[in-house]
């Protein structure tokens, strides 16, 4: 992974350099600025295809690219649309520049990956974002200026006006913002599956595509394994493809993630590593975690707590990790889903909080493991894989006397691991790894009864904003110490991020 910074109508590379600082844990391979008529490009270079020769900013006839992500089909575009080019290198990164000076910005819509890209061509500006926002990108204006860049906080301090650049978007200066990607929760006719027991071999298939495509890589690669359904399948998958796979596990001492890790690593073979951090290992990374997740938001935080002590873990190993994120979202794992008994009422809310991941487990996800400069990968949220579990039935994934949730995950892989991993129930990562009720206890004891009272009305009157409780008041403060307030701003849905 990488990170991208730089500006639009503003000149000033100075600026860029700092910008770039601030993203050195996203890319600590390397780092470059290049100025191309109206736009500055800064790039931090996590190293992962073509470790010797993709630096970045990427120049090829009057375009240049600052570019974050993994293109899986890179070689395959190269082969239909590129071939017999004199290609300089064997980066996506290339690929991804030729194909947009030949074709412009609906090259985009040819790419199968995770990305935030930014283009200086000629004297105009092109951005895009992956379909479902797994690579971050902002944007921020001062005067006729347009900055942008990978995190928040890489902007805070040069302009007040930042804003997400949405997901499934590209902008062109001369163009403007145009959408190429929008989730489909149309289900499939009814004739496609007659049952669930019918769709479990290609559900089976599609995930094992996805999973392969993402073991693309030049470095080092392993898997974040809780012991949990999701981690779990993911890990089968990547085993079954590789002839050695590290494996990352973290916990409180007790915790049901090590205790059920452990046991799926030995059933798998994998070459398992865990870390069990303290109350005071907490406190300790607390600051650091509010300030590279730009988030305040309680449930947010809680999650991302144990992901820092795996990221840290995982970098010491490893530069790319696959993860679960997505499974809960497209098979209805999450427990307050239960009480929905309607099956278009439930298609509806899968489909909005999938279209939220980016603001979510992504943010969460995307922070937690560039701290360390470790890049993360998302199987369930292949574009194939989110497009085949929203069209399935969604009468399948209500949550009912006779079907669990997530039961068609569940009877996809029966018999693949362990039963009792297979019937595990959902729990909250932070709650698997039992810190979640730790912090919540530490919040309590910070902050009065009081202050929560002051500081929510404030809030509200200053921000729209309704403080949730203590623990939300607790990070607020801590956050605060790294931030200024004109730079905390409201992200969609539930959360609230600087």
């Amino acid at each position: 992974m990488c990170g991208v910074a730089g500006s639009y109508q503003a000149g000033k590379t100075e600026e860029i350099q700092a910008m770039v600082r601030h993203l050195r844990h996203r890319g600590p391979d390397g780092s470059g600025v290049s100025q191309a008529r109206a736009t500055v490009l800064g790039h931090t270079r996590l190293a992962i295809i073509d470790v010797a020769n993709g630096q970045q900013p990427m120049k090829f006839k009057r375009c240049s690219i600052s570019y974050n992500g993994e293109i899986y089909n890179h070689q395959e575009l190269r082969s239909h649309y590129l071939a017999g080019e004199p290609f300089r290198t064997h980066t996506d990164t290339e690929t991804i520049l030729r194909l947009y000076a030949r074709f412009g910005p609906s090259s985009v819509e040819m790419l199968d990956g995770m990305f935030a890209i930014a283009i200086a061509d000629g004297d105009s500006l092109f951005l895009a974002r992956d379909p479902l926002g797994i690579k971050p990108l902002y944007t921020g204006a001062r005067g006729d200026a347009l900055y942008f860049a990978s995190e928040i906080k890489a902007l805070a301090g040069i302009t007040e006006d930042i804003q997400e650049f949405p997901a499934g978007h590209w902008f062109h200066s001369q163009i403007g913002m145009h959408r190429y990607y929008q989730l489909d929760g149309r289900a499939r006719p009814a004739n496609d599956f007659a049952e669930p027991a019918q769709a479990a071999p290609v559900l089976r298939e599609v995930l094992h595509a996805a999973v392969q495509k993402r073991l693309m890589s030049d470095v080092p690669l392993g898997v974040s394994l809780s012991g949990g359904l999701d981690s779990s399948i993911i890990s089968l998958l990547a085993r079954e493809l590789l002839d050695r796979l590290d494996s990352f596990a973290v916990g409180m001492e007790g915790s049901a993630d090590l205790t059920a890790a452990r046991e799926v690593a030995d059933y798998l073979g994998t070459r398992h590593h865990e870390y069990q951090y303290t109350e005071q290992d907490m406190l300790a990374a607390l600051p650091d975690v509010l300030y590279q997740l730009e988030s305040f938001d309680p449930a947010l935080v809680r999650s991302a707590i144990p992901n820092y002590f795996l990221a840290r873990l995982a970098s010491q190993h490893v530069k790319v990790i696959l993860g679960g994120e997505g499974a809960d979202e497209l098979y209805a794992g999450y427990v307050y889903l239960g009480a929905i008994r309607d099956a278009d009422a439930l298609q509806t809310e899968l489909v909005t909080i999938t279209g939220q991941l980016h603001n979510t487990n992504l943010q969460r996800a995307d922070r937690m493991t560039m701290a360390f400069g470790l890049e993360m990968r998302v199987p369930f949220l292949d574009v194939a894989s989110v497009g085949f579990a929203l069209g399935l039935p969604c009468g399948w994934k209500l949550h009912l006397p006779a079907r669990r949730e997530k039961a068609l995950l569940r009877d996809a892989f029966a018999g693949a691991l362990p039963q009792h991993i297979i019937d595990r129930p959902k729990e909250k990562f932070s709650k698997g790894a039992g810190s979640s009720e730790t912090i919540s206890r530490i919040a309590d004891d910070c902050v009065s009864d009081s202050d929560i009272v002051t500081e929510r009305a404030r809030l509200s009157a200053e921000w729209g904003y309704q403080l949730p409780g203590k623990e939300a008041l607790y990070y607020y403060r801590i956050l605060h110490q790294a931030y200024d307030d004109k730079w905390i701003m409201p992200t969609m849905g539930s959360s609230r991020s600087i």
